[in-house]
């Protein structure tokens, strides 16, 4: 049984970075020329990943087990923090990746909507929540993918991930419907911020959500 569930998201990537200069920059394309996949941690995410191993090193009795994204950027913030720590090995689980963006991959919002306008409108009409790009994922395909993982873990989980999935398990934990779940996500969850589900008499509860206190 889970006993508790602490999700990290991974710290401030060279995707994050770019995203923001191409927004300013008014680009219609952004990221630093690799797989997504592949995109590391930025200085800052590389000193957040640390504040979270100083959180973390007040943890380490109540942790069982340790998952990661294969992402890169998931993987560098995991080992930098965990570096300190007796935590266990860090296993790999794929579906704790980030949403596959498929077409719409490195563009910008202003990009979206210049080069694929009926992307655009086809994202309009269904919502995010439903909208599935062509080669990529919608958030219930991440949903899915989660709700195959979060029956195997057992006792006190520490998860490195990405912002959807931390959103997708908050959705499947507090059994959100979908309105609710977009109006949290509204509110973009932090680079390395930390949620925490504990058990109590009623089942998993939420203590904290988007957590950036140790990040001061």
């Amino acid at each position: 049984m889970l006993e508790s569930l602490t999700m990290v998201r991974h710290g401030e990537s060279a995707g994050n970075a770019a995203l923001a200069e191409a927004i300013t920059a008014g680009a219609e394309e952004s990221g630093p020329g690799l797989r997504d996949s592949d995109i590391p941690l930025s200085d800052l995410g590389r000193a957040q990943a640390g504040a979270v191993g100083k959180w973390l090193a007040r943890q380490w009795d109540s942790v069982d087990a340790v998952l990661c994204s294969p992402y890169v950027r998931a993987l560098e913030t995991a080992e930098i923090a965990l570096r300190a720590g007796r935590a266990p090995a860090v296993r790999v689980d794929e579906r704790l990746r980030d949403r596959e963006q498929g077409l719409l991959g490195g563009l910008t919002e202003l990009g979206v909507q210049r080069r694929y306008p009926a992307e655009a409108a086809a994202r309009e009409l269904m919502g995010r929540f439903y909208y599935r790009p062509p080669g990529g994922e919608a958030w219930t395909d991440v949903a899915l993918r989660l709700r195959t993982l979060l029956p195997e873990l057992e006792g006190h989980v520490l998860v490195f991930a990405h912002d959807l999935v931390i959103v997708m398990v908050r959705y499947i934990l507090d059994d959100l419907d979908e309105s609710t779940i977009l109006k949290i996500e509204s509110n973009q969850l932090a680079n390395a911020s930390i949620s925490r589900w504990e058990r109590d008499h009623s089942g998993l509860r939420l203590l904290k959500y988007n957590d950036v206190g140790h990040l001061q």
